[in-house]
């Protein structure tokens, strides 16, 4: 007789929606997963190294880099861990609009994670709707960074800068006649709170669009339907956090449960499953789309009416204005100092933790009273979930694997760091 035996394959390294280099080794009897082993590393940049020899200011682009589809809520946990450290107060204006940004960002990262997750399942009309709303929402990045990934737009002490009161506009070209485009600026004649108010109006209408697509297709149910069952207690057990962990019925999200900045001033619902699949945390991230639109909208009204400062007035921790750096020399140097010395955070340790769109993503600092961390660790919410691939995947087939790999929703640039 022929023996029978399992038989051990590479699944990758491949790119899951090009979100940095996965390798999985695979362990198969037929069709069926028997043990799937996550190899990482192949992404790797040094991050928490890098941030190590880096003023604390000049750490902030590197945040971005990390989950490169959340870009500010990475930054947001960063800059809170230092002013944490710090004691520094941060303007309501300031904190309003970081809240704002942040759940534009989970409405980035949940487009992107749709249309990916279609893709990877093989709905791909879901791909192409999801990137048009992405368009408008990489716009208002732009507008108030001049970088539609990168931002870097939020500062210990606040933000950048204020919202513009202008929107950028579409030129003509030679793809799009005048009267084309004169339609496609109609939104954008106001300000960015303006056109953000407009999407917030739109948005709804989108999101009803993606669940006729999906919501009810008898293959897409048939897809994910009951696979990668997590219970709640092993959910726990395992570290889940963010959607994963909602998703297996357990009500923890940190802006309800632990609030920072304006969260606690601000009416939403925590969307919650039933039977821990993948299904469940289909479901989950689409009702988390209607309440981001509605934190977003509550944000909108309350900026259009309390003006203020955008960042705080110590300047040994945030520039003094471009004006008064120019016309008196105490200002100057200031300016000078924080941007070539950077700013002195005291001896200590803080850890801050927020709701990122996957997770929870936390920032560990130890400061020895110099110029630049001495110890900077970050806590990556895919990390977590990449290593219960084995017990999620075991027992199904390799197709579920694929399904499994999008409801994590992971992105290595974090997971390897």
């Amino acid at each position: 007789m022929a023996e029978i035996r399992n038989y051990t394959m590479n699944f990758g390294p491949q790119h899951p929606a090009a979100h940095g280099v996965l390798r999985l080794v695979l362990e198969l009897d037929g069709e069926v997963i028997r043990r799937a082993d996550p190899h990482i590393g192949l992404l790797h940049r040094g991050t928490e190294k890098l941030a190590e020899n880096k003023t604390y200011i000049q750490s902030v682009p590197y945040m971005d880099r990390l989950d490169y589809v959340s870009m500010m809520a990475n930054e947001h946990a960063y800059v809170m861990a230092i002013e944490k450290m710090l004691s520094i107060e941060v303007p309501e204006r300031a904190q309003y609009i970081r809240v704002m940004f942040d759940e534009i960002t989970r409405i980035l990262n949940h487009l992107l994670w749709i249309g990916a997750h279609g893709l990877d399942v093989g709905a791909m009309t879901m791909f192409l709707y999801a990137f048009r709303e992405r368009e408008d929402l990489m716009d208002c990045y732009e507008a108030v960074s001049g970088a539609r990934l990168h931002a870097a737009y939020y500062r210990p002490g606040g933000v950048y800068r204020d919202l513009p009161e202008t929107m950028p506009q579409y030129g003509s070209s030679k793809i799009h006649s005048n009267k084309q485009t004169k339609i496609r600026n109609e939104n954008r004649q106001g300000s960015l709170l303006d056109f953000i108010e407009d999407f917030t109006r739109r948005f709804p209408g989108y999101v009803d669009e993606y669940e006729t697509l999906l919501t009810d297709n008898r293959i897409w149910k048939q897809r994910l339907v009951d696979v990668g069952i997590v219970s709640p207690e092993r959910a726990k057990a395992l570290g889940f956090t963010g959607p994963m962990l909602r998703g297996s019925g357990v009500e923890w999200d940190l802006r309800k449960k632990q609030p920072y900045e304006v969260y606690d001033k601000l009416d939403f619902d925590i969307p919650v499953g039933v039977n821990g699949d993948c299904y469940d945390r289909y479901l989950v991230r689409m009702e988390e789309f209607r309440q981001s639109n509605r934190i977003i909208k509550q944000c909108v009204d309350w900026l259009r009416q309390n003006p203020g400062p955008v960042i705080t007035e110590n300047h040994k921790v945030a520039p003094p204005s471009r004006v008064s750096m120019k016309q008196n020399m105490e200002e100057l140097i200031h300016h000078f100092k924080l941007f070539t010395e950077g700013m002195h955070v005291p001896p200590g340790e803080a850890y801050v933790g927020i709701e990122h769109p996957k997770g929870e993503f936390g920032i560990y600092i130890v400061s020895d009273g110099a110029n630049k961390p001495y110890r900077l660790k970050i806590r990556a919410p895919g990390f977590a979930h990449l290593a219960a691939m084995d017990e999620m995947t075991r027992g199904h087939m390799i197709a579920d694997l694929v399904a499994v790999i999008g409801t994590q929703d992971i992105v290595f640039g974090e997971i390897d760091r």
